[in-house]
Order: C-alpha cells, then sequence, then structure tokens
C-alpha cells in the first residue's frame, strides 16, 4: 500500500517539477485514525523549490491523483499535509494477502541472496555464559532471523578467545584446584577464575575424562603438572558448557573460528607482515607500532609489545582480513559495548592492509549491560559461576521464551533491566505472556468453531466495519514495514514492539466481540480476520525465536 500510495503522488507531482529523480516522498502513519491511514509532507518540501503556498501545492497534487479503488478520500491538513484514508476494500485486503502467503508473510527479497556472516556472543571460554552473552546470543540470533525473511544469506559464527592471559589464568585456576587449593587459599592466583565450575573442571581432568565441542574431543591427561593438557581440556570442558547454554537457548551457529588457529596457521604473522610491507607501521621504544591515525584513530596504537607477543587487536585484524578473504562483504559483529573502543582500530589496520576492504567495514551492533532484578533488588551472583548470573541461571528461572524475548526487546543500546518476576508472571503486564495468550486465544476461538481454517480464505471481508476491526487490519498491514525497517536498523526490539501492538489491538477486539455468532457471513469475515492475526502473532514470534503456544 506505502509503495502504491508513494507512486500515487509521484505521477501526481511531475506536472509540477521538471525532475522528480531526488524527490524523497516520505509517508508516515498518523497516530489517530482521524488524520487518516498515511500522511505526507511532500508539498511542504516542495514550498520552497516552487515558491508557492504548500496548501495550495497539497491541492495540486490531490486533483493530480490518477483514479484508483485504493483511496476513500484524501484531506489537507494543517500547513500542508497531506492525510491519505484507505478504502475499506484495500484495509481488508491485507487479510486475503496473509492468507496467501501464510509463513512468508511479511518477508521480502530485497537482500537479493547476498552474502552476511554475522559474528554474535563471541564469549572467551573461561566460564558459562554469563547474561549479557544472553542478550548479545538473543539481539544476535534475532537479526540473522531478521536478516533471512529480508532476503539474505546469512552466515552465524562464533569466535572464541582461546588464547591469551585470559586462558592462562583459566589453566592456573584449573591447576591450582586440581591440588587442593581453594579460592580461599593465598596460594591460588590472584587473576585465577573463583567459580565452582573450576572444580568441576579439576574433578573432571583428574579423572581422565572424554569432552566434546564442535566435534573436537579432548581427553584429560590427569597429570597436574602438565599445563597444555590441562589448558586443552579447560578450553574444551567450556566450549562444551556453552554449547549446552546455547542449546538451551535454541542458538546454533554455522562457523566456530578459534583464536589460537590464526596463531598456528600463520595467519596472525602473515597479517603482520602485510601490515609492515603497507608502511603503515614502525618500530619505537622497542615496539611495533600500526600508525592508526592515518585512518582516524585518536592515537597511533602498539601491535607487537616490546616484551613480545601482540596485543589483542592484532588477531582481530587477522581475523576480520580471514572474514573478508572468505566472501563476505558484509560483515556484522554483535557485541558488547564495552568493545566500542577496538572498532576504530580493528577498521584502521583493515583499511591499512590495502586490500580493498571498504571504510566502515564491518558493521558493529553494540549492546549495552543488563540488571538483572528479583523481589525488587538485584541479583549479581550465580552459585556455580560465583561472580556473574549465569544464561543457564535465567533459562531455568523463566523459560526460554521469556529470556529470549525480554533480552531482544529493548534497544541494543539501552540498558536493560530483566525483572525475573515480571519475566515469570502469567498476567498482561508480562509482554511475552500477553503476546503468546492473544495467539493461544485465536486458536481457541477457532477451536471452538471446529472448521478449515483454510477455508477463510475466500471469506467475504466486508462485514468488516468495526472500528476495532478496522485498527486490527491496520496493524496488520504494518507487519511487512516493520520487518523491513527492523533488518534495515539493526533492531530486533521494534519486533518485539510490534508484536505487544498487534497483541493490544487483538485482545480490544477479542473482548469487545462476539465471533461465533449466527450469522455466518459476519462470522465468517470475524473467523478470517483473526486467523490471519494468529499468522502474523506466529511469524513475528518466529522473527524473535520465541513459540506461539495454542493453549496457555
Amino acid at each position: 500500500m506505502k509503495q502504491t500510495i508513494t507512486e500515487l503522488i509521484l505521477q501526481a507531482v511531475q506536472p509540477l517539477v521538471d525532475d522528480t529523480s531526488g524527490l524523497n516522498i516520505i509517508l508516515e502513519r498518523p497516530k489517530s485514525a482521524e488524520h487518516g491511514d498515511f500522511a505526507s509532507n511532500i508539498a511542504m518540501q516542495l514550498a520552497k523549490p516552487l515558491r508557492q503556498n504548500p496548501r495550495a501545492i497539497a491541492q495540486a497534487i490531490i486533483d493530480g491523483l490518477p483514479a484508483n479503488t485504493l483511496l476513500s478520500k484524501v484531506e489537507i491538513a494543517g500547513a500542508g499535509f497531506i492525510n491519505f484514508f484507505l478504502s475499506a476494500d484495500s484495509k481488508q485486503g491485507v487479510v486475503k494477502e496473509i492468507f496467501g502467503a501464510g509463513a512468508a508473510f511479511g518477508r521480502n527479497t530485497s537482500g537479493q541472496q547476498q552474502k552476511v556472516q554475522v559474528e554474535f556472543v563471541s564469549a572467551n571460554p573461561t566460564g558459562p555464559l554469563h547474561v549479557g552473552h544472553g542478550r548479545g546470543a538473543a539481539v544476535g540470533d534475532c537479526l540473522c532471523r531478521l536478516l533471512e525473511a529480508n532476503g539474505w544469506k546469512v552466515t552465524r559464527e562464533f569466535y572464541y578467545n582461546d588464547a591469551g592471559a585470559q586462558i592462562d589464568n583459566l589453566t592456573k585456576s584449573v591447576h591450582a584446584r586440581a591440588q587442593g587449593i581453594t579460592p580461599e587459599d593465598a596460594r591460588f592466583p590472584e587473576d585465577g577464575y573463583r567459580g565452582e565450575y573450576i572444580a568441576e573442571i579439576a574433578q573432571a581432568y583428574l579423572a581422565k575424562e572424554t569432552v566434546t565441542a564442535d566435534d573436537m574431543a579432548v581427553t584429560a591427561s590427569g597429570d597436574i603438572n602438565d599445563a597444555e593438557s590441562i589448558r586443552k581440556f579447560a578450553v574444551a570442558y567450556l566450549r562444551h558448557e556453552q554449547d549446552l547454554d546455547l542449546q538451551a537457548f535454541q542458538i546454533k551457529f554455522d562457523v566456530f573460528s578459534l583464536e589460537s588457529a590464526l596463531y598456528t596457521e600463520g595467519k596472525v604473522e602473515n597479517t603482520v607482515q602485510a601490515l609492515i610491507a603497507s608502511g603503515h607501521t614502525y618500530e619505537q621504544d622497542d615496539a611495533l607500532w600500526l600508525r592508526t591515525t592515518d585512518f582516524g584513530d585518536d592515537k597511533d596504537r602498539v601491535m607487537r609489545k616490546k616484551e613480545g607477543g601482540y596485543t589483542y587487536f592484532v588477531p582481530d585484524v587477522a581475523y576480520h582480513r580471514e572474514k573478508w578473504n572468505r566472501g563476505f562483504t558484509r560483515v556484522i559483529n554483535e557485541q558488547g559495548a564495552d568493545h566500542h573502543s577496538t572498532i576504530t582500530r580493528v577498521r584502521a589496520g583493515l583499511q591499512a592492509l590495502d586490500a580493498g576492504i571498504p571504510q566502515g567495514w564491518p558493521e558493529y551492533v553494540l549492546h549495552q549491560m543488563v540488571t538483572v532484578m528479583r523481589g525488587g533488588e538485584e541479583v549479581k551472583l550465580s552459585k556455580r559461576a560465583g561472580s556473574y548470573v549465569t544464561l543457564r541461571d535465567l533459562i531455568e528461572e523463566v523459560g526460554c521464551d521469556a529470556t529470549r524475548y525480554f533480552l531482544a526487546a529493548r534497544s541494543p543500546d539501552s540498558q536493560l533491566v530483566f525483572d525475573i518476576d515480571l519475566a515469570r508472571a502469567q498476567t498482561n503486564d508480562n509482554p511475552v505472556y500477553y503476546i503468546q495468550y492473544a495467539h493461544a486465544r485465536i486458536c481457541s476461538v477457532l477451536n471452538q468453531w471446529g472448521g478449515d481454517s483454510a477455508s477463510l480464505a475466500g471469506a467475504d471481508l466486508s462485514p468488516l466495519q468495526s472500528a476495532a476491526e478496522t485498527a486490527l487490519m491496520q496493524a496488520l498491514s504494518q507487519y511487512p514495514e516493520v520487518v523491513a525497517t527492523a533488518c534495515q536498523a539493526s533492531a530486533p526490539h521494534m519486533v518485539a514492539n510490534y508484536l505487544k501492538e498487534l497483541a493490544s489491538a487483538l485482545h480490544s477486539y477479542y473482548n469487545d466481540t462476539k465471533f461465533l455468532v449466527d450469522e455466518s457471513q459476519l462470522k465468517l469475515a470475524r473467523l478470517a480476520l483473526i486467523t490471519a492475526t494468529r499468522t502474523v502473532l506466529r511469524n513475528g514470534l518466529g522473527l524473535l525465536g520465541v513459540s506461539a503456544p495454542e493453549k496457555m
């Protein structure tokens, strides 16, 4: 509808201006139904170049609109806004469109099956996934679903930082627990990990257990003096634990990449040599520097420390170089906001390679921290992790559906308060319950009716004339636009907010309407409308990875 009205406006404007190629025709949905279904400020945009009163231009545009059955009337409002009112047939048409498309309603082909890689979670294998990782998992997975709904070919990737100081601390921590040294002991590593899971790893290591992570099996040697054996087993153990966390959260990845492989396969060293050859590096104070100020950074960055070893952003540059070499001309990284400082230097390193990588590549979606509340107080600790709330804790408390919805329902750049009591509540105050209940209510009515829902595709919709029915149909028609806009903005929360509004429209309609009435034409029209609503609720919940129950 939006596209058709835009084309009608364009045809009406053509006699008024010499060139319409640069026009940006914006259509917005008014908040009040009395202002129509769509509104445009195109007349006000043209007032200055045409040197005319915007209301006069608006009238000329209205007069020039081609004949059509889409609109029932068009009015001028205020200083020159043009309000468009859809005909009853146009509004009802969305119901038939939904029946025709089914699960594909709202999806589009704008991505044209272009490749896009989305990296998300990418937690260090030093402990169970925490709630912050959970927010990254929810946002990242929903973003992948949105991209697929918009016609992109998506690769989901998890990058394990299984090298460096944190892994050394993990190894030392497990080694200490294997020796019977507890976190309270002064001999325990100062920067060690103190959660109870470290003791579990140590016990499994001493028992010579075998763990599998991403089809890679590692068997513990049980030798407490073999640091390398402890390191490999501890990393594999925690990767396996994180795999279980992701399974509980219904997250799947296509590719797992290891930081250690970048070193063993020579990709870090090759990248460093390429940066040296580019002329953007220099030696100073026995260290190797990258002149990142050439690419917008506030200061140059150390690549190789004077005591040896590369700084943490160097393997990141090598990793993203590898992504580019794999053919991903579009890459989106979903990460915590604490990664903000690395964006400039990673992009600078990629630009310095002079490999044809465009500026601004890769894209980043950064999420803010999560605060977990219960009983009005912040929950800070997990019995198992010791220092933070784990994702598994949250799933066990409130379920996968509520966890996914709550973690994805706010803009990633906003801090999030996760209220466990609210997430568990079976009331209308709980948005995920409210949305799922709308779906279940529709299923209940259709079960009472007992007919074939597919037969409703041919129902006469002309009886759908009430304000509640009009509002519900208007809400349904917005769904494809929400899917497209949420994808363009990398904003899954827009889908969550839309579903809450659609559920509200359904509940209002349900509370004021009888569906199984004696008049057959009216009954079938209303059943068709709520069946279409059920489809959109299910489609939207699917984009969030949330189930659509038939009973509550």
